[in-house]
Protein backbone atom coordinates (compact mmCIF):
# COMPACT_ATOMS: atom_id res chain seq x y z
CA UNK A 1 0.00 0.00 0.00
CA UNK A 2 1.45 3.09 -1.35
CA UNK A 3 0.41 5.80 1.84
CA UNK A 4 2.23 8.90 -0.59
CA UNK A 5 -0.85 7.97 -2.70
CA UNK A 6 -3.35 7.37 -0.05
CA UNK A 7 -3.02 10.56 2.32
CA UNK A 8 -4.16 12.99 -0.67
CA UNK A 9 -3.08 14.47 -4.27
CA UNK A 10 -0.99 17.01 -2.84
CA UNK A 11 2.65 16.36 -3.60
CA UNK A 12 4.05 19.37 -1.53
CA UNK A 13 6.61 17.80 0.45
CA UNK A 14 8.37 19.22 3.82
CA UNK A 15 11.49 21.21 3.33
CA UNK A 16 14.24 21.11 5.62
CA UNK A 17 27.96 5.08 11.14
CA UNK A 18 29.72 4.04 13.95
CA UNK A 19 28.12 2.57 17.47
CA UNK A 20 29.15 3.39 21.11
CA UNK A 21 29.18 0.07 22.95
CA UNK A 22 30.99 1.52 25.83
CA UNK A 23 28.53 2.51 27.79
CA UNK A 24 24.78 1.36 28.03
CA UNK A 25 23.11 -2.07 28.96
CA UNK A 26 24.88 -5.21 29.05
CA UNK A 27 24.57 -7.58 26.12
CA UNK A 28 24.98 -11.17 28.46
CA UNK A 29 22.35 -9.70 30.95
CA UNK A 30 20.15 -9.00 28.20
CA UNK A 31 20.56 -12.34 27.32
CA UNK A 32 20.05 -13.44 30.67
CA UNK A 33 16.92 -11.48 31.58
CA UNK A 34 14.86 -13.66 28.25
CA UNK A 35 15.70 -11.38 26.00
CA UNK A 36 16.66 -13.28 22.54
CA UNK A 37 19.81 -11.42 20.62
CA UNK A 38 19.84 -13.39 17.58
CA UNK A 39 22.89 -13.89 15.00
CA UNK A 40 24.13 -10.49 16.93
CA UNK A 41 21.15 -8.56 15.94
CA UNK A 42 18.78 -7.33 18.08
CA UNK A 43 15.62 -9.42 17.43
CA UNK A 44 13.00 -10.28 20.40
CA UNK A 45 12.88 -14.15 20.86
CA UNK A 46 9.58 -15.54 21.14
CA UNK A 47 10.62 -17.79 24.08
CA UNK A 48 11.34 -15.66 27.29
CA UNK A 49 11.46 -12.00 25.68
CA UNK A 50 9.34 -9.47 26.90
CA UNK A 51 5.60 -10.08 26.05
CA UNK A 52 4.58 -8.14 22.97
CA UNK A 53 7.88 -7.81 21.27
CA UNK A 54 7.62 -8.97 18.36
CA UNK A 55 10.36 -8.77 15.56
CA UNK A 56 10.15 -8.96 11.13
CA UNK A 57 12.61 -8.63 8.85
CA UNK A 58 12.21 -6.97 5.90
CA UNK A 59 14.91 -6.10 3.19
CA UNK A 60 14.08 -4.15 0.84
CA UNK A 61 16.69 -3.38 -2.20
CA UNK A 62 16.11 -0.44 -4.90
CA UNK A 63 20.06 -0.05 -5.34
CA UNK A 64 23.09 -0.88 -5.50
CA UNK A 65 26.26 -0.54 -3.19
CA UNK A 66 26.49 -0.78 0.57
CA UNK A 67 23.32 -1.61 1.92
CA UNK A 68 22.17 1.08 4.98
CA UNK A 69 20.72 -0.80 7.52
CA UNK A 70 17.41 0.70 9.40
CA UNK A 71 15.52 -0.22 12.63
CA UNK A 72 11.77 1.17 13.24
CA UNK A 73 10.37 0.53 16.88
CA UNK A 74 6.51 0.89 17.17
CA UNK A 75 4.61 3.32 19.19
CA UNK A 76 2.15 1.29 22.00
CA UNK A 77 -0.72 0.96 19.31
CA UNK A 78 1.73 -1.36 17.06
CA UNK A 79 2.21 -2.12 13.32
CA UNK A 80 -1.32 -2.45 11.55
CA UNK A 81 -2.80 0.55 12.85
CA UNK A 82 -3.62 1.71 9.69
CA UNK A 83 -2.68 5.38 10.30
CA UNK A 84 0.78 6.12 12.56
CA UNK A 85 2.96 3.66 12.58
CA UNK A 86 1.72 2.27 9.22
CA UNK A 87 2.86 5.55 7.95
CA UNK A 88 5.79 5.81 9.64
CA UNK A 89 6.92 2.21 7.83
CA UNK A 90 5.49 2.80 4.62
CA UNK A 91 7.87 5.93 4.00
CA UNK A 92 11.64 3.66 4.67
CA UNK A 93 9.58 1.37 2.39
CA UNK A 94 9.29 4.22 0.13
CA UNK A 95 12.66 5.20 0.44
CA UNK A 96 14.07 1.69 -0.18
CA UNK A 97 12.55 1.93 -3.96
CA UNK A 98 15.47 4.25 -4.50
CA UNK A 99 18.50 2.78 -2.38
CA UNK A 100 19.65 -0.62 -1.29
CA UNK A 101 18.54 -0.34 2.36
CA UNK A 102 17.46 -3.57 4.90
CA UNK A 103 14.58 -2.50 7.02
CA UNK A 104 14.24 -4.30 10.71
CA UNK A 105 10.62 -3.56 11.86
CA UNK A 106 9.97 -4.03 16.12
CA UNK A 107 6.39 -3.92 17.56
CA UNK A 108 6.89 -3.28 21.23
CA UNK A 109 3.83 -2.48 22.47
CA UNK A 110 4.80 -2.25 26.32
CA UNK A 111 6.62 1.38 26.89
CA UNK A 112 8.15 0.24 29.94
CA UNK A 113 10.22 -1.86 27.67
CA UNK A 114 11.57 0.94 25.26
CA UNK A 115 14.68 1.93 26.57
CA UNK A 116 16.00 -1.78 26.62
CA UNK A 117 14.66 -2.23 22.78
CA UNK A 118 16.38 1.48 22.12
CA UNK A 119 19.69 -0.29 23.58
CA UNK A 120 19.80 -3.33 22.47
CA UNK A 121 18.90 -2.13 18.52
CA UNK A 122 22.29 0.27 19.29
CA UNK A 123 24.67 -2.09 20.37
CA UNK A 124 23.75 -4.69 17.70
CA UNK A 125 26.97 -5.02 15.27
CA UNK A 126 25.68 -7.72 12.83
CA UNK A 127 23.74 -5.48 11.65
CA UNK A 128 24.96 -2.00 12.69
CA UNK A 129 22.40 -0.13 12.50
CA UNK A 130 22.73 3.56 10.69
CA UNK A 131 19.58 4.90 11.93
CA UNK A 132 16.38 3.99 14.44
CA UNK A 133 13.33 4.95 13.96
CA UNK A 134 11.39 5.57 17.02
CA UNK A 135 7.43 5.71 16.23
CA UNK A 136 5.38 8.32 19.05
CA UNK A 137 6.41 10.25 21.90
CA UNK A 138 6.32 7.49 24.14
CA UNK A 139 10.30 6.84 23.31
CA UNK A 140 11.04 9.92 24.38
CA UNK A 141 12.13 9.29 28.27
CA UNK A 142 13.85 6.22 26.94
CA UNK A 143 15.82 8.07 24.14
CA UNK A 144 16.34 10.93 26.61
CA UNK A 145 19.72 8.36 27.99
CA UNK A 146 19.88 6.35 25.31
CA UNK A 147 20.85 9.71 22.63
CA UNK A 148 23.74 10.71 24.91
CA UNK A 149 24.80 6.66 25.92
CA UNK A 150 25.11 6.19 22.29
CA UNK A 151 26.49 9.42 20.43
CA UNK A 152 27.40 7.62 17.01
CA UNK A 153 23.66 5.82 16.89
CA UNK A 154 21.74 8.61 14.55
CA UNK A 155 18.03 8.34 15.93
CA UNK A 156 14.28 9.99 14.30
CA UNK A 157 12.17 10.91 16.97
CA UNK A 158 8.49 11.46 16.03
CA UNK A 159 6.63 13.55 17.51
CA UNK A 160 8.88 14.83 19.77
CA UNK A 161 12.46 15.95 20.36
CA UNK A 162 15.49 15.40 22.29
CA UNK A 163 18.22 17.96 22.41
CA UNK A 164 21.19 15.79 21.09
CA UNK A 165 23.07 16.26 17.82
CA UNK A 166 22.55 12.49 16.77
CA UNK A 167 18.70 12.98 17.02
CA UNK A 168 15.99 14.23 14.10
CA UNK A 169 12.81 15.01 15.81
CA UNK A 170 9.97 15.49 13.51
CA UNK A 171 7.04 16.92 15.01
CA UNK A 172 3.52 17.77 12.82
CA UNK A 173 0.86 20.12 13.87
CA UNK A 174 -1.64 18.03 15.45
CA UNK A 175 -3.16 21.28 16.83
CA UNK A 176 -3.51 22.63 13.35
CA UNK A 177 -5.00 19.53 11.42
CA UNK A 178 -7.45 19.31 14.59
CA UNK A 179 -8.56 22.77 14.58
CA UNK A 180 -9.05 22.09 10.26
CA UNK A 181 -10.91 19.10 11.92
CA UNK A 182 -13.53 20.89 14.00
CA UNK A 183 -13.82 23.46 11.05
CA UNK A 184 -15.16 20.38 8.93
CA UNK A 185 -17.41 19.59 12.18
CA UNK A 186 -19.21 22.60 13.15
CA UNK A 187 -19.48 23.49 9.16
CA UNK A 188 -21.63 20.22 8.46
CA UNK A 189 -23.42 19.10 11.84
CA UNK A 190 -25.97 22.45 11.28
CA UNK A 191 -26.25 21.42 7.31
CA UNK A 192 -28.28 18.68 6.04
CA UNK A 193 -26.30 15.39 4.76
CA UNK A 194 -27.45 12.01 3.84
CA UNK A 195 -25.32 9.11 2.64
CA UNK A 196 -25.25 5.45 2.40
CA UNK A 197 -28.34 5.64 4.96
CA UNK A 198 -26.59 7.92 7.61
CA UNK A 199 -27.20 11.49 8.10
CA UNK A 200 -26.96 14.76 10.18
CA UNK A 201 -29.00 16.61 12.58
CA UNK A 202 -29.20 20.44 11.75
CA UNK A 203 -30.64 21.38 14.60
CA UNK A 204 -28.63 19.99 17.02
CA UNK A 205 -25.19 21.78 17.22
CA UNK A 206 -23.14 19.11 18.33
CA UNK A 207 -20.21 17.42 18.13
CA UNK A 208 -18.23 14.70 19.66
CA UNK A 209 -14.86 13.93 20.41
CA UNK A 210 -12.81 10.54 21.42
CA UNK A 211 -9.14 10.59 22.50
CA UNK A 212 -6.29 7.99 23.10
CA UNK A 213 -4.36 8.89 26.42
CA UNK A 214 -5.65 12.04 28.54
CA UNK A 215 -2.11 13.63 28.11
CA UNK A 216 -0.07 16.61 26.78
CA UNK A 217 0.05 15.71 23.57
CA UNK A 218 -3.91 14.35 22.94
CA UNK A 219 -5.50 17.28 24.97
CA UNK A 220 -3.73 19.44 21.68
CA UNK A 221 -5.96 17.31 19.50
CA UNK A 222 -9.12 18.20 21.98
CA UNK A 223 -8.26 21.68 22.35
CA UNK A 224 -7.50 22.29 18.77
CA UNK A 225 -10.65 20.58 17.87
CA UNK A 226 -12.87 22.83 20.31
CA UNK A 227 -11.27 25.83 18.79
CA UNK A 228 -12.05 24.89 15.39
CA UNK A 229 -15.61 24.36 15.61
CA UNK A 230 -15.92 27.35 17.80
CA UNK A 231 -14.47 29.37 14.58
CA UNK A 232 -16.84 28.70 13.06
CA UNK A 233 -19.87 28.76 15.47
CA UNK A 234 -19.74 29.50 19.49
CA UNK A 235 -23.06 27.59 19.33
CA UNK A 236 -21.28 24.31 18.65
CA UNK A 237 -21.47 22.04 21.82
CA UNK A 238 -18.20 19.31 22.05
CA UNK A 239 -18.67 16.14 23.86
CA UNK A 240 -15.48 14.67 25.10
CA UNK A 241 -14.33 11.47 25.79
CA UNK A 242 -10.85 9.25 26.80
CA UNK A 243 -10.22 5.57 26.21
CA UNK A 244 -7.33 5.35 28.05
CA UNK A 245 -4.59 4.02 25.63
CA UNK A 246 -4.62 3.39 21.41
CA UNK A 247 -5.60 -0.34 21.10
CA UNK A 248 -9.12 -0.53 22.93
CA UNK A 249 -11.80 -0.25 20.57
CA UNK A 250 -14.96 -1.69 22.39
CA UNK A 251 -14.05 1.57 24.66
CA UNK A 252 -14.00 3.94 21.59
CA UNK A 253 -17.42 2.45 20.51
CA UNK A 254 -18.80 2.54 23.55
CA UNK A 255 -17.45 6.18 24.26
CA UNK A 256 -18.22 7.68 20.30
CA UNK A 257 -21.74 5.74 20.98
CA UNK A 258 -22.66 7.82 24.18
CA UNK A 259 -21.85 10.75 22.01
CA UNK A 260 -24.00 10.11 19.16
CA UNK A 261 -26.41 9.28 21.55
CA UNK A 262 -26.37 12.93 23.47
CA UNK A 263 -27.05 14.27 20.11
CA UNK A 264 -23.50 14.52 18.41
CA UNK A 265 -23.65 13.76 14.85
CA UNK A 266 -19.97 13.98 13.70
CA UNK A 267 -17.18 12.57 16.13
CA UNK A 268 -13.31 12.67 15.73
CA UNK A 269 -10.87 10.21 16.88
CA UNK A 270 -7.42 10.61 18.03
CA UNK A 271 -6.84 7.79 18.93
CA UNK A 272 -4.83 5.31 16.46
CA UNK A 273 -5.90 1.54 16.36
CA UNK A 274 -8.36 2.35 18.79
CA UNK A 275 -10.36 5.01 16.69
CA UNK A 276 -11.79 2.00 14.34
CA UNK A 277 -14.00 1.57 17.12
CA UNK A 278 -15.41 4.91 16.57
CA UNK A 279 -16.25 4.06 12.71
CA UNK A 280 -18.29 1.21 14.02
CA UNK A 281 -20.30 3.32 16.50
CA UNK A 282 -20.85 5.81 13.68
CA UNK A 283 -22.31 3.27 11.60
CA UNK A 284 -24.38 1.24 14.48
CA UNK A 285 -25.65 5.47 14.82
CA UNK A 286 -26.29 6.53 11.03
CA UNK A 287 -23.92 8.95 11.56
CA UNK A 288 -20.40 10.45 10.78
CA UNK A 289 -16.91 10.55 11.75
CA UNK A 290 -13.39 12.26 11.12
CA UNK A 291 -10.47 9.94 10.74
CA UNK A 292 -6.61 10.78 11.64
CA UNK A 293 -3.01 10.40 10.71
CA UNK A 294 -4.08 8.78 7.23
CA UNK A 295 -7.03 9.46 5.21
CA UNK A 296 -9.17 6.62 6.73
CA UNK A 297 -12.03 6.61 3.62
CA UNK A 298 -8.85 4.57 1.61
CA UNK A 299 -6.58 2.93 4.63
CA UNK A 300 -10.03 1.65 6.05
CA UNK A 301 -12.31 1.20 3.06
CA UNK A 302 -15.37 -0.78 5.62
CA UNK A 303 -15.93 2.13 7.23
CA UNK A 304 -15.79 4.65 4.20
CA UNK A 305 -19.45 5.39 3.84
CA UNK A 306 -19.02 7.68 7.17
CA UNK A 307 -15.51 8.95 7.28
CA UNK A 308 -16.53 12.26 6.02
CA UNK A 309 -12.73 13.55 6.27
CA UNK A 310 -9.40 12.97 7.75
CA UNK A 311 -6.84 15.31 9.49
CA UNK A 312 -3.67 13.48 8.00
CA UNK A 313 0.25 14.51 8.48
CA UNK A 314 3.00 13.25 6.22
CA UNK A 315 4.85 10.78 8.36
CA UNK A 316 5.65 8.83 5.69
CA UNK A 317 7.62 11.76 4.07
CA UNK A 318 9.29 12.82 7.20
CA UNK A 319 10.66 9.07 7.46
CA UNK A 320 11.56 8.69 3.82
CA UNK A 321 12.98 11.92 3.76
CA UNK A 322 15.36 10.84 6.99
CA UNK A 323 16.32 7.75 5.62
CA UNK A 324 17.30 8.99 2.51
CA UNK A 325 19.43 11.52 3.86
CA UNK A 326 21.44 8.83 6.22
CA UNK A 327 22.21 6.91 2.91
CA UNK A 328 23.57 10.07 1.58
CA UNK A 329 25.21 11.27 4.55
CA UNK A 330 23.31 14.28 4.72
CA UNK A 331 22.40 13.79 8.47
CA UNK A 332 23.25 17.22 8.79
CA UNK A 333 19.82 18.42 6.76
CA UNK A 334 17.90 16.41 9.01
CA UNK A 335 18.90 16.38 12.25
CA UNK A 336 17.39 18.70 15.16
CA UNK A 337 13.97 19.70 15.74
CA UNK A 338 11.82 20.25 12.70
CA UNK A 339 8.17 20.97 12.97
CA UNK A 340 6.08 20.76 10.29
CA UNK A 341 2.24 22.33 10.01
CA UNK A 342 -0.33 23.44 7.69
CA UNK A 343 2.25 26.63 5.82
CA UNK A 344 4.79 23.33 5.02
CA UNK A 345 1.74 21.55 3.81
CA UNK A 346 2.84 18.67 5.86
CA UNK A 347 -0.57 18.24 7.28
CA UNK A 348 -4.24 18.39 6.01
CA UNK A 349 -7.62 18.01 6.47
CA UNK A 350 -8.70 15.81 3.68
CA UNK A 351 -11.89 14.67 2.86
CA UNK A 352 -13.87 11.32 2.65
CA UNK A 353 -13.44 9.25 -0.69
CA UNK A 354 -17.20 8.58 -0.60
CA UNK A 355 -18.89 10.90 1.59
CA UNK A 356 -16.70 14.43 0.54
CA UNK A 357 -17.94 14.69 -2.84
CA UNK A 358 -21.36 15.19 -1.03
CA UNK A 359 -20.49 17.97 0.75
CA UNK A 360 -21.14 21.74 0.24
CA UNK A 361 -18.61 24.10 -1.47
CA UNK A 362 -19.10 25.64 1.49
CA UNK A 363 -16.50 23.19 3.42
CA UNK A 364 -13.61 24.03 1.31
CA UNK A 365 -14.17 27.28 1.78
CA UNK A 366 -14.24 27.09 5.26
CA UNK A 367 -10.69 25.05 5.68
CA UNK A 368 -9.30 27.43 3.24
CA UNK A 369 -10.32 30.44 5.23
CA UNK A 370 -8.72 28.84 8.20
CA UNK A 371 -5.93 27.34 7.32
CA UNK A 372 -4.69 30.70 5.80
CA UNK A 373 -5.92 32.50 8.52
CA UNK A 374 -3.12 30.20 10.83
CA UNK A 375 -0.46 30.56 8.45
CA UNK A 376 -1.12 34.15 8.55
CA UNK A 377 -1.16 34.59 12.23
CA UNK A 378 -4.48 35.91 12.36
CA UNK A 379 -5.93 32.80 14.57
CA UNK A 380 -4.12 31.23 17.23
CA UNK A 381 -4.31 27.78 17.31
CA UNK A 382 -4.40 26.03 21.18
CA UNK A 383 -1.30 24.46 22.30
CA UNK A 384 1.40 23.46 20.23
CA UNK A 385 2.83 20.95 17.81
CA UNK A 386 3.96 18.96 20.98
CA UNK A 387 1.17 19.49 23.06
CA UNK A 388 -0.60 21.09 26.01
CA UNK A 389 1.30 22.14 28.77
CA UNK A 390 -1.45 23.09 30.96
Amino acid sequence: MDMGNILADDDSEPTHSQKSTATGPNRRALLKSGVALVGGAALAGCTGGQEGDTTTTTTESGGSGEPTNIAIISSPAGFGDKAFNDLALEGLRNAAQNANINIQQVEETDQSQYRTVQSRLAESSSPDYDLVVLVGYNHTQALESNASQYPDQKWMLINDYVDQPNVAGYTWANHEMSFQAGVLAATMTTRELSHAGNSLNPDNATVGFVGGVDGALINAFERAYRAGAKWVSEDVSVKVGYIGNYTDTQTANNIASSQYDAGADIVYHAAAAAGQGVFQAAQDANRFAIGVDADQSKTLPDYQDVVMGSAVKFINKGTRDVATAVVNGNWDQVNGQNVLGLEEDAVKLVLGQAVGPKLPDVVKQNLQKSKQAIVNGDVTVPCSASGCQN
